[in-house]
This record gives structure tokens, C-alpha cells and sequence, in this order.
């Protein structure tokens, strides 16, 4: 170790174990360091590092008393509280394979194992001191968005022979630095260079993100394929094709893709919430309930462990039970219920009495129980909207639709449309859901269930035409149900009868068999199914 770069170096050590952090300080010590601050909590750690500038952090992914290293070096990173100039190093006995994959995913600057000795340190430590040294000056400039003069300073820089052994790190900053300036053309012609010399995984990586920026969305998707299948690069892998199928408003394939990468990192709560908006989009309630649920699980003993958390997993689960038959909707209330009683034991103190008001009349609604939820819903103010929470609001339109209150329905979701408008972090995948319920409640009056129901009258007496749209109205809102799949494509195989299959009938047939086989019917079912799919095939 460099005795004056030790010297000089701002040491912030986060540990909650004595111990530990005893042994940490005496490696440190033994190898020169002398300006070392200990903090045993992240949230201690948060303000220590907005107010003061540390050159090493050196963290424990395994902190328990607030939230761990994962949630707090995530946090700096999406806060921008972290300068490019701090290097950061994760120490941890853990090296389970989901350890493995978040450090993949957060690419802190080094990774240490535990136990090490004062010789492993001084290796990791000499060679990711002497980087940030190295790059120092561009470091600086990244972090004041001088993203134009960094690429000078990064291509003077590979100029330099004696910069060799860092020109790898200068290359993918480089990579990094074209497309952050809006330059995508060089920045693909620069990654294909590179890629002919030696195919790095960062250089196929950056080819992707110049190729969506240039629109050549069909050669990303190929190299996208590819690299998920390679360890080292499967999660970044399915978030650019999460991205690029939402560019692309494939919101199913997006949906899919995310899944994808919760399931390699689970502790990932945006990838969650990611799966929230996109399984609304797309009606899929249960994926939209097992999210909300993940994200509880995951935020718990950390800075994300909110009251918000459990009462949307409620709101998820009343959603799903407003399409799912009487068995499964006693079951999904009875969830609902266990995680409004793990919220109040979770948080005692906290008060959000109108909130829970529109969570319990809609699940009086679903219990039949529609007076008692009209008049917990009259006891809710119509005005003051600025300052509550999107999800309350939307929870609440929600509740005045089932109850047939529709001027108030529409007038909230205006509200939230409006605020979505004016403050874009809460997400264009929001703001299209926002827009999408808009419409769909202001045409469709009835829920799911009454669409079915109503569905199946008119077919019974004979009304056909009527039965085929109320059908598909149902569908629309449940395009992943078997049951409502099977009879709309049985309204469509009577109504073939008579003029024959329309390409629109046909599209539909299609997306009606894909979800009868994607699910489950009972044996009545499955009997109809053969029958009415053996008679399509004949018309067709």
C-alpha cells in the first residue's frame, strides 16, 4: 500500500459488530490509514456521507439494526449520494449464490470475503485506491454531469502509456460517456471495435443501449437473447429487454421480463413495483398481488418497511378478488385481512383512517355487503385531494365505481391524471395504467364478475349479439380468467353459425385459446372446450 495515498485517505467503516469493526481499524492501521470513522447503522451511515466527503467506504453487506449494506448502497447509488470519486467495498461472510447476483447487480467497486487477512485487504485495497487515483480528475467531471468534458479529459487519458493498466475501466467509461452525450452513432461504432478486439461482456452490454437509442430495436433483441444467457450478464440482460418491450408498449413480454430478473434478485423492490404497474396494464391481478406481497417480504427490517407496503398488497388482493370466483375470493379477503392485521401490529402508532375506510368498503362490496360500503364511503371527504397518496386516490375510485358513484370515480382519476402530468417521476408506466383505467371505467359499468354474469344471461335467452359484447368486455378486464376465455369463445363459435369467423374473431379465438391453455378448468369445462375448439377448427 501506497503510504501517502493511506495517509491521505477519508475512511468510513460500516459495521455493526465490535468485533468486526475492531479488526477492520487494525488492518487498516497496519497498512497506513489513519482518518477512519466507524458508524454501526445505515441511516447513520446516510447522514454521514451527505455531509462529509470519504475516499473508501468500507461496508458490511450484512447490517441488520435499520436496513442492510444492499438497500443502503443502493439507496447512495439511486440518490446520487455517492460520488464516482468514493470508492466502495462490500465485506461479507455470506457468498450464497443470491449474494453473488446482487453484487453483479450493484457493482460496488470490490467485493472481500470474509475472513480475510491484512494481505488481501492491502491488494484490493492498493488496486481500487490506485484506479480511483488514476481517474480522479474524470471522476469529477461525471460527477458534475460535465459529461462533454470528461470524454476529452477520458480520450486524453487512453493517450497516456502510463494510464495502461487502467485503460480497460477508461474504455468502458468512455462507452459510458458517448451514449450520455446523446451520442449513439459513435457509441455503437466504438462498442463494435472493441468487440472485434475481444468480446467484453460491459462492451456487448453497451451495444445493446446504442442500438435502442438508435431505434435498431431488432439487432438489441438478438444480442439481448444472447447475453441472457450468460451469468455474468442474465439480469442486465432481462431489464434492457423489460425496457425494450415497454419502448415498445409490449407491456405482456415486459412483464415477463421482469419476472425474470426478480427472480435471479428477489431484493430488488423497483423490479416489484416495476411488476405492479406492468401487471396492472396488462389485468394481471395475481402477479400484480404476488408483487405487492414480495415487495412487504423484502422491505422488511429495512428503510422500506412502510404501512403503505401492507395495505397495497390488501388493495392488490381485492383487485384479484374482484375477477376470481366465490372460493378464491373468500380466500384472497381472508389474506387481504391478515395483511391489514400485520400492518397495525407492524405500526400501532400510525393513523390512516380514511384510507382504511375505502379498503373495508370494498371489502364489504365483495362480501355483498353494498350498504354497509356505501355508507362507509359517504363518510369520505370529496375534496382536499393534494395531499394524499396516488395509490389512497386511486384506491378510492376504485370503490366509488363498484358503488356506482361514477361522477366521483372519473373526478379522482382526473385528479391523479393531472398530478401524474405535472410530476413525472411517478412514471409513464403509471400515467398510461391512470389513463387506461380512465377509459375503461367511464365504458365499462359493471365489474367483472356482473360483466360475466350479465354475459351469461344474455347468451342463455338468446341474445346473442349482446352476449358476445358483454363477453368481451368481461375479457378486456380479464384476459388471463379461463372460465370468462371459454365463453366468450363459445359466444364466438354460435355466433360463427351464422355469418361465419370474422380475422377479428379469428384474433380473437386465438387469444381466448392461449389463455384457456395457460390455465385451469374443471372437468365440465375442459368438456365444453374440446367441443366448442373442435367445432372452430371445422368452421375454420
Amino acid at each position: 500500500m501506497d503510504s501517502k495515498l493511506a495517509k491521505a485517505c477519508r475512511v468510513l467503516i460500516i459495521d455493526e459488530q465490535v468485533l468486526a469493526q475492531g479488526y477492520i481499524k487494525y488492518s487498516l492501521e497496519e497498512l497506513g490509514f489513519r482518518d477512519i470513522t466507524y458508524v454501526d447503522k445505515a441511516n447513520a451511515a446516510l447522514n454521514t456521507i451527505e455531509e462529509e466527503h470519504f475516499d473508501l467506504i468500507v461496508c458490511s453487506y450484512n447490517l441488520k439494526k435499520d436496513q442492510d449494506g444492499y438497500y443502503l448502497y443502493d439507496q447512495l447509488k439511486n440518490s446520487h449520494a455517492l460520488p464516482l470519486t468514493t470508492a466502495f467495498i462490500f465485506i461479507s461472510a455470506d457468498t450464497s449464490s443470491e449474494l453473488v447476483h446482487s453484487i453483479i447487480e450493484l457493482q460496488p467497486d470490490d467485493f472481500l470475503a470474509k475472513p480475510f487477512s491484512v494481505k488481501d485487504l492491502d491488494k484490493r485495497l492498493s488496486r481500487v485506491l490506485k484506479r480511483k487515483k488514476a481517474l480522479l480528475p474524470i471522476y469529477e467531471l461525471m460527477d458534475k454531469d460535465d459529461f462533454i468534458r470528461a470524454l476529452d479529459a477520458i480520450e486524453e487519458f487512453l493517450t497516456r502509456p502510463e494510464h495502461a493498466e487502467f485503460f480497460p475501466l477508461a474504455l468502458k467509461t468512455k462507452g459510458e460517456l458517448l451514449l450520455a452525450c446523446d451520442r449513439a452513432k459513435d457509441a455503437k461504432e466504438f462498442y463494435f471495435a472493441i468487440i472485434n478486439v475481444q468480446p467484453f461482456t460491459w462492451a456487448k452490454l453497451g451495444l445493446v443501449n446504442a442500438l435502442i437509442k438508435l431505434d435498431e430495436d431488432e439487432e438489441a433483441e438478438k444480442l439481448i437473447l444472447q447475453l441472457a444467457f450468460k451469468p455474468d450478464s442474465q439480469l442486465v440482460a432481462y431489464d434492457l429487454l423489460c425496457g425494450l418491450h415497454v419502448k415498445q408498449q409490449d407491456f405482456e413480454s415486459a412483464l415477463e421480463a421482469v419476472l425474470m430478473a426478480a427472480e435471479i434478485s428477489p431484493r430488488n423492490l423497483r423490479r416489484h413495483r416495476m411488476a405492479i404497474n406492468l401487471s396492472r396494464l396488462t389485468h394481471d391481478y395475481e402477479t400484480q398481488f404476488e408483487a405487492a406481497k414480495r415487495i412487504v417480504k423484502f422491505a422488511k427490517h429495512s428503510i422500506h418497511d412502510k404501512p403503505q407496503n401492507y395495505i397495497n398488497v390488501a388493495r392488490a388482493g381485492i383487485d384479484y378478488a374482484m375477477t376470481a370466483d366465490e372460493q378464491e375470493t373468500a380466500q384472497l379477503v381472508k389474506q387481504a385481512n391478515d395483511y391489514i392485521r400485520q400492518f397495525q401490529q407492524a405500526f400501532p402508532k400510525t393513523e390512516l383512517q380514511e384510507q382504511m375506510k375505502v379498503v373495508n368498503a370494498r371489502l364489504l362490496y365483495l362480501q355483498d355487503e353494498k350498504e354497509r360500503a356505501r355508507a362507509l364511503v359517504e363518510q369520505i371527504s370529496e375534496e382536499h385531494y393534494e395531499g394524499q397518496d396516488l395509490e389512497d386516490l386511486l384506491d378510492k375510485a376504485k370503490v366509488f365505481h363498484a358503488l356506482g358513484l361514477y361522477d366521483r370515480c372519473q373526478s379522482v382519476l382526473e385528479e391523479i391524471e393531472k398530478r401524474c402530468k405535472h410530476n413525472p417521476e411517478h412514471g409513464e408506466l403509471f400515467l398510461r395504467y391512470v389513463r387506461q383505467e380512465k377509459q375503461e371505467r367511464a365504458d365499462i359499468l359493471y365489474s367483472p364478475k356482473e360483466l360475466n354474469n350479465n354475459a351469461v344471461d344474455f347468451y342463455q335467452s338468446g341474445q346473442l349479439d349482446d352476449a358476445l359484447k358483454t363477453f368481451r368486455q368481461a375479457y378486456s378486464l380479464m384476459p388471463k380468467n379461463p372460465s370468462i376465455a371459454l365463453n366468450l369463445l363459445q359466444a364466438i363459435a354460435m355466433k360463427s353459425r351464422e355469418q361465419g369467423l370474422s380475422e377479428n374473431a379469428s384474433n380473437m379465438v386465438r387469444r381466448c385459446i392461449l389463455t384457456i391453455e395457460n390455465g385451469k378448468l374443471s372437468e365440465e369445462q375442459e368438456e365444453r372446450y374440446m367441443k366448442v375448439k373442435s367445432f372452430l377448427e371445422e368452421a375454420v
